[in-house]
């Protein structure tokens, strides 16, 4: 069915505040997906972000689709193709770099709730004035990192972000404090050599650590 972007944004917000850090992940090999989702999961990190850049993302959605007690969505949206080729996948959610009409209208007609990313003031103006105020900052770091984002939030205090994008343990807790921040997204809880390597273990451990991040 379709959403308004009103309702949209409210979905991505329940879903951003499920922890304070949304993994955002790179999977090369769909065998992976599964024991991935099911050790963030176990570790307290149940919204995964699965980016579109591999061949294997849309697999690795279907996979991490059947986990209980995940949410999984489809970064790196780009296209109204992405956004059919991930719905068909399993895809809870949507997360975007940026925001086009094309895309909006697509996530839109789909029912895909969508995290459109914007990096200034007019691009998240121009996102609220459609509807949507839970929004994506990014690239966090590169724009300014939490200072920027608290300055953007002082005329906009409306609009709610999740930061990606740069984002470390070191850093953190330096956007999980701002009064308009919900989540971060960040990739150092699955870090490629210890998926590889199958080390479920150590990646739980790690996202448990990103769970008990202090939100404010």
């Amino acid at each position: 069915m379709p959403i308004t972007p009103a309702e949209a944004s409210r979905r991505a917000r329940e879903i951003c505040s499920l922890a304070p850090i949304v993994p955002v992940l790179v999977v090369e090999d769909a065998a992976l997906a599964r024991p991935l989702a099911e050790a963030l999961v176990a570790g307290g990190l149940p919204a995964l972000e699965v980016t579109l850049r591999t061949p294997a993302a849309l697999d690795a959605i279907r996979e991490m689709a059947q986990v209980p007690g995940g949410v999984v969505g489809a970064g790196t949206l780009i296209t109204p193709e992405d956004v059919t080729a991930a719905v068909e996948a399993g895809a809870q959610f949507g997360v975007s770099p940026g925001a086009t009409d094309e895309l909006l209208d697509a996530c839109e007609a789909a029912g895909l709730p969508l995290l459109p990313g914007a990096a200034t003031a007019t691009e998240a103006m121009r996102l609220l004035a459609r509807g949507y105020d839970m929004l994506k900052f990014f690239p966090a770091e590169a724009s300014g990192g939490a200072p920027a984002l608290k300055a953007i939030g002082a005329p906009l205090p409306q609009i709610s972000f999740c930061p990606t994008g740069g984002v470390s343990p070191a850093n953190a807790e330096s956007y999980l404090k701002l009064p308009n921040v919900v989540c971060a997204g960040g990739s150092w809880v699955a870090p490629k050599d210890l998926a590889g390597a199958g080390d479920w273990a150590a990646i739980e451990a790690l996202a448990r650590e990103a769970s008990h991040l202090a939100k404010r």
